[in-house]
This record gives structure tokens, C-alpha cells and sequence, in this order.
């Protein structure tokens, strides 16, 4: 039984996948998302990550074959300038058939609305996790203005979630399960504006978080040598998803629209094999919301793709163990310790298997991270192309880069069919192929008008074999059934091939017409929920408001909101003193001394952080919301 059964009583969950490109969308689809989220020409959360219109469409027409969805991100802060090309941009992706448009700005919000009341716009519009979304009260107010979905913040738990869920019941749910993690709540991070003047809030973010610095106390002291002390591992949350689904979770997102399509393939793979696991368990709790099934070439492991080592976060509570402080870079997985170093050449104990071309790595005794490429691989035994002078015996060893897995996802790595049946049947001059979706409500017939002569032989066997024949397409023949008194036939192999070529042409526009359907039907139900009274949402800080143009101010006093500022990228008096971070990780929980486990820190305090050029950045600890603040100095 398919894992992908559209059952009425089944609610339907979603793998999103990340497309920096249409090759990385279609690679996603092939290898088993159920929708895809990429960037425009513009205003992206991801400014080097943007697309034709003409890529989007052509990404649309793939994925809604299988109906699976394609979301667009134009979530960045807008200047009043860019309203009128937003508007445009926003007609353009309508035009190019995207199901749904993730949102930062209210004044998209402003925007949609009345190309909703003008007719003229079929797009749901999903909040951005940019848009700080990590209490109930804050979920149940984007519900009120319009938004289906809400990309919850990656730091809540699954407790969390579920009580987001129980609150806005009607709200659909996307959390992350995967990727890389920004240290600071998303949409609230301006470190990269206020030291580089590239907005995260305009999709230039310069990565402030994978910096290394000093750690000094009041006194100017150095706590601990130079770190990368604002830089977290990478999000891994497969073992979660069942968790997550009984907490409301509908759409599980991996993170990377700049990420390499092997890094698609590979993590799109491995969640979706587990969704299908869960899904085959579930009885019936649980459906797919697109069609296909995936065969892949190759078998999955999100070790041998980039990554700085693994962490759930804070999906069960409060966790120490978050944090990359010695290197910001891809370790990938561990092999091995270094047994035995020669002139030219070490061995590694371990059962990993090498091959010329491994890209390898390692931590020196003064934890600095040390990479090189294998030259020669004989067994356990390694030649690379220079001996690292830091090598010792004992230290443990990485390979970030993997030749024969990567040569393995070079290729055509994964296949996606659709799963159909097939019913060949002749009554009164009129010869029926019945194709329709196994385990779904999809059903079509096409039909020859025709005198049919009984034939000399059995013809059961060659009417079979040319039904058959759906390898230029993405359907496959699961189950083929021949009328018995249609067998005793004799039916040329032309018509049975121009049967079948009407039969695929007729459910291929029958499915996309589904998709277009379930879009509509997703924004008439929002502008009924747009009509809700909702409650006031309130930013700590002005400027967190994140408001760039006059429309997202109306948008703001039209609901009784106050004490709303500019956004921060347009605060032209000095900066100092203003929080450009705020984040759940806590360093001084790092060094096991949180406030509330009670032990005396050697340190005075307020403690800074420190970059080689003098900046210094203070630390302050709201111990009461468990969070901790960087400011600018």
C-alpha cells in the first residue's frame, strides 16, 4: 500500500525541501519532497539565491504532476521604493502557477489582501519564520491577518509546539527538522546590518554568527582563548518526526537554498524514507500530501553531507551540548581514529572504507581544525598529498567529502513514479482504459469507439504488455486488469498505444487541475480567517517591528498596534547600546554556569565578546526568559 494514500480521514503532512535552483527543485521532487521552497529574482530571505519566473513556472509544471507544491520566498523587509515592483513580482509568480508565498513585511500582507478583494490573485501566503513566530498569542494574531501557515521559530520545543497547536488549532504548522541554525530568533538579528551594513532582514546576511572571538569579563579579562562562541552545529531532527507530527506539525522543512543539489538529494532522501516509515505504522493517522514513490540509487546518510556536527536543539528543553565553538566549518562524519604515522602515510583504525580523492579532517592538540585531500587510499591506510605536521596518533578523524558517494549523486540517483491501475474493458462497440492513482481519489477513462473482430489466439498477454508501456512517463503500472471477454479480442497495438498516450494526456491535465483547485481553495479559506478579531502583538524593542515602508506602518496602526518604530536598516544616529541579538543558546550556560542551576560564576560580570579588530559586543542574560542578548557597543 502506497505511503502517499490521499485518505479523507488521514491528515495529510509535507517533507519541504530547499531549491537554490530549478535543478535543486526538480532533484528534490525526484528524490521525494512533497513541496519546495525557492527564492525570486528578489527579495528572498537568500539575496544569492534568486530565480526567473520562467524557472519558477517550469519548477510548477514538474511538481504539480505529482501534486506537490511550490512556495515562494519573498520575505524580506520592503522599501517603499520596491512596492510597486514587489506587486508586480508577486503577479508574475501568480501567473507562473506557485502555490503559496512565504511573508516577512506586512505590506505584502497589505498588498495580497486587496489583489484578494480585486479577484485578480490565487496565492495563500505562509509566515515567514522571519517574522519571530514562537508564542501562541503571536501564531492566533497571523491567523487573524490572513496567513494558513506559520513557520514556527527553530528554538521552541515540541512542547511548545503543541501547545501553539492546541491554541490555533486551524493554523497549519511548519517547524525545521534540518539544516543550518542561526544562533540569533530569526527576523530579530541585525549584527550583520550594524557591523557590515548587509541586512539578514534583506537576505544579505554576512554570517556575524560564524566569526571567531574573544571572550573577555568587566575587567577586561579573557576568559577562554579565542572561539567561535556564537556558532552552532547543524539541526538533525529525524528521529523527531513522529513526535513532532503529534504535536501538529504538518510541513517538516529542511534548510538550504544555498546549499549544492547533492545536499538536496541526499537529506531530502533520508527524511522521506522516514516519513514513509512512520506514515506505514500510523494506521491511517497519517497520509502524504503528494503522489509518487521514490527509488533511489544510492543509499541515504546525512553524515556524508555537509554538516558541523548534529543537534536537536531545544526539541526537548534546554540541551548544553549546541554549540560548534572550535571551528565553523563542515566536519562531516567520523571515521576513525589515527593509529600509525609513517614518513608518507598514517592508518586508521576504524571499518570506514577510503577512496582517492576524500576530502579528510581533524582537530591539532590546541583544537584547531586541519583539513587535506587523500592522494592514495590502500585499505585502512592513507597517503595524502602532503602529511599534515599536526597529524598524531590518537586524534580522531572526519571526512567532509566523500568521492564515492558524491560520484554515486552525480547521476540520475532517484526515480519518481506515480503508482496506477490499469483496466482494459470493451462493451457495445466502446473500448474503455480505465487509469486511475493506486490509494487515491483519482480516477479518469479514455475510450475508442470501434468494432472489434474475436481473434485467433489469446491476446491477454500483448494488450498487457502495450498498457504497459508508461516509461516516457511518470506513471508506472502497478496493477493492469483485462476484461476476460475483452481478451477474446483481437485489438491492434496501435490503438491500445493511442489509447494509452489519451489515457496519461487525460489524468496529466486531470491532476493539475487538482493543484490549481487546492490553491484556490486554500485562499478562500484565509480570507474567511482574516475576518477573526485578534489580539495586539508587542516587540520589546521598536524597531523589531521590522517596518521599512509606509504601508507596513498603516498595516500596524489599522490594528491598534503602538509603540511602533522604523526598522532598524533605517536608524541613521548611532547604533550603540541597541540589541542585535537576541538568542535561546546562552554562553554562560555553555560554561555550566546558568543562573539557575545556582553556581557562582569565577567572572565578573557584564561579559563581552570581542573580534581581532577591537569591537566588542556585551552580553546580557534575561534569565527569566531564558534568553541571552548581544548588544552593540
Amino acid at each position: 500500500m502506497s505511503t502517499r494514500q490521499l485518505v479523507n480521514l488521514s491528515t495529510q503532512i509535507e517533507l519541504l525541501a530547499p531549491a537554490k535552483n530549478l535543478e535543486c527543485g526538480i532533484a528534490a521532487i525526484d528524490h521525494g519532497a512533497d513541496a519546495i521552497y525557492i527564492g525570486a529574482v528578489s527579495h528572498g530571505a537568500r539575496a544569492a539565491a534568486g530565480n526567473s519566473i520562467e524557472d519558477i513556472k517550469t519548477l510548477c509544471e514538474y511538481a504539480h504532476q505529482y501534486l506537490a507544491r511550490v512556495y515562494v520566498t519573498v520575505n524580506t523587509i520592503v522599501y517603499n521604493e520596491e512596492l510597486g515592483d514587489v506587486e508586480k513580482l508577486l503577479l508574475d509568480l501568480e501567473s507562473a502557477g506557485v502555490d503559496a508565498i512565504l511573508v516577512q513585511d506586512m505590506a505584502i500582507v497589505e498588498i495580497i489582501r486587496r489583489m484578494w478583494r480585486e479577484g485578480r490573485f490565487n496565492m495563500a501566503i505562509h509566515a515567514s519564520t522571519q517574522t519571530d513566530n514562537r508564542t501562541p498569542e503571536k501564531v492566533a494574531w497571523l491567523a487573524g491577518q490572513g496567513f494558513s501557515r506559520v513557520v514556527l521559530a527553530r528554538e521552541l520545543s515540541i512542547q511548545e509546539i503543541n501547545e501553539i497547536h492546541h491554541h490555533v488549532p486551524n493554523v497549519e504548522i511548519e517547524a525545521f527538522v534540518h539544516g543550518a541554525l542561526c544562533v540569533s530568533y530569526s527576523g530579530v538579528c541585525y549584527a550583520s546590518q550594524h557591523c557590515f551594513r548587509r541586512s539578514a532582514n534583506r537576505g544579505e546576511c554576512a554570517q556575524f554568527c560564524r566569526l571567531k572571538f574573544d571572550l573577555v569579563d568587566a575587567d577586561g579579562r579573557q576568559i577562554d582563548k579565542s572561539r567561535y562562541w556564537l556558532s552552532l552545529k547543524d539541526m538533525c531532527r529525524i528521529e523527531l518526526l513522529e513526535k513532532m507530527a503529534e504535536s501538529g506539525v504538518t510541513s517538516f522543512k529542511i534548510e538550504g537554498r544555498l546549499k549544492d543539489v547533492d545536499y538536496v538529494k541526499n537529506v531530502v532522501a533520508a527524511y522521506s524514507q522516514k516519513l514513509n516509515e512512520i506514515i506505514k505504522h500510523s494506521n491511517g493517522r497519517w497520509c502524504r500530501q503528494s503522489l509518487g514513490h521514490s527509488e533511489y540509487a544510492f543509499t541515504p546518510n546525512l553524515y556524508k553531507t555537509f554538516n558541523r556536527g548534529y543537534t536537536d536543539y531545544f526539541a526537548n528543553g534546554v540541551r548544553k551540548n549546541i554549540a560548534s565553538v572550535d571551528t565553523p566549518k563542515a566536519l562531516g562524519e567520523y571515521v576513525g581514529k589515527v593509529k600509525e604515522i609513517r614518513r608518507d602515510s598514517f592508518n586508521v583504525a576504524g571499518t570506514a572504507a577510503f577512496a582517492n580523492g576524500d576530502g579528510l579532517c581533524f582537530f591539532d592538540q590546541e583544537r584547531m581544525l586541519h583539513g587535506f585531500r587523500v592522494n592514495r587510499a590502500e585499505g585502512n591506510r592513507i597517503f595524502p598529498l602532503r602529511m599534515p605536521p599536526e597529524l598524531r596518533a590518537g586524534m580522531g578523524l572526519y571526512r567532509n567529502s566523500d568521492t564515492a558517494f558524491e560520484k554515486k549523486l552525480a547521476g540520475k540517483s532517484a526515480e519518481r513514479r506515480i503508482p496506477v491501475r490499469m483496466i482494459l474493458r470493451y462493451k457495445d462497440q466502446d473500448l474503455v482504459l480505465q487509469m486511475s492513482v493506486m490509494g487515491a481519489n483519482v480516477e479518469i477513462e479514455a475510450h475508442r469507439e470501434m468494432e472489434l473482430q474475436l481473434a485467433q489466439k489469446p491476446q491477454q498477454e500483448n494488450m498487457q504488455k502495450q498498457i504497459a508501456k508508461l516509461g516516457n512517463t511518470h506513471y508506472v503500472a502497478q496493477e493492469i486488469q483485462i476484461d476476460v471477454k475483452t481478451a477474446a479480442f483481437f485489438i491492434p497495438s496501435s490503438v491500445l498505444t493511442e489509447l494509452r498516450r489519451d489515457a496519461v494526456e487525460t489524468l496529466d491535465k486531470k491532476l493539475a487541475a487538482m493543484a490549481l483547485t487546492k490553491r484556490q481553495a486554500h485562499v478562500t479559506n484565509q480570507v474567511i480567517q482574516q475576518q477573526m478579531p485578534t489580539p495586539h502583538i508587542y516587540c520589546e524593542y521598536d524597531y523589531m517591528y521590522n517596518v521599512a515602508n509606509h504601508l507596513a506602518h498603516h498595516f500596524y496602526s489599522q490594528n491598534g498596534q503602538k509603540g511602533v518604530g522604523k526598522a532598524f536598516e533605517l536608524i541613521r544616529e548611532k547604533k550603540q547600546k541597541r540589541v542585535i541579538m537576541q538568542c535561546k543558546y546562552c554562553i554562560r550556560q555553555l560554561l555550566g554556569y546558568c543562573s539557575h542551576e545556582g553556581k557562582k560564576a569565577p567572572w565578573r560580570e557584564p561579559l563581552s565578546l570581542r573580534l581581532p579588530d577591537g569591537h566588542n559586543f556585551r552580553l546580557g542574560f534575561d534569565c527569566r526568559n531564558c534568553q541571552m542578548l548581544v548588544f552593540a557597543e
